[in-house]
């Protein structure tokens, strides 16, 4: 019993020197920089030992943002509104678009890091559609708006919302301090989608 428990406050203790080696490997250089043997080496630990941990450089970048997104994910099932329940469809779709903003401009390494390594894996299972942050982001926002405008495509258009993030000039704006001025501009985008013929109040009303 002793020796389960020694294994187990290992394994721990283990996985925290991972987490926190990646993180900091990541504050300090691009995601193509920052490979599973750097981050065994800073965390005084085998790769072999990552690989049982995380199963995968994609697994170690999921671990890293689990925790944020499944915060995000509580306030949009069960917090306040509007974020939360509660509010109309297009209120809830723009403070859901401004809250992905804000995670993804406080994680700007950590989520281009994990973008990386799907991109970088060999088989479909990879493709940025089937990772759980994506499928979870579009279902949401493709339900709040076949809510409020069940005339169009709600399918096409989350993932033009969401799609919109992932280019090197967004990276770059965040990088610069100006996610203020994407959070306006993708809250100008929600608002132009669902405020019209299903709700005709002005944008920002």
């Amino acid at each position: 019993m002793g020796e389960q428990r020694r294994e187990r406050a290992d394994a721990a203790r283990n996985r925290r020197a991972i987490l926190e080696a990646a993180e900091d490997l990541l504050r300090r250089h691009g995601p193509d920089q920052v490979s599973l043997e750097d981050v065994a080496a800073a965390a005084g630990v085998s790769k072999g030992t990552v690989f049982h941990r995380f199963g995968s450089r994609t697994g170690l970048m999921w671990a890293l943002i689990e925790q944020r997104v499944l915060a995000l994910r509580e306030a949009v099932t069960s917090g306040p509104p509007p974020l939360g329940p509660g509010a109309p469809p297009a209120d809830r779709l723009e403070a859901f678009v401004d809250a992905i903003v804000r995670l993804v401009d406080g994680n700007v390494g950590l989520m281009a890091a994990h973008e990386h390594a799907l991109a970088n894996r060999r088989h479909a299972e990879g493709d940025r559609e089937a990772n759980p942050v994506y499928l979870f982001w579009h279902g949401h926002m493709s339900a709040l708006i076949a809510q409020a405008r069940p005339d169009l495509d709600a399918d096409v258009l989350a993932h033009v919302l969401i799609g919109s993030l992932h280019n090197d000039s967004v990276v770059r704006m965040l990088r610069q301090g100006e996610a203020d001025r994407l959070a306006a501009g993708m809250r100008t985008l929600a608002s132009g989608l669902l405020r019209g013929a299903a709700d005709p109040r002005p944008a920002g009303a």
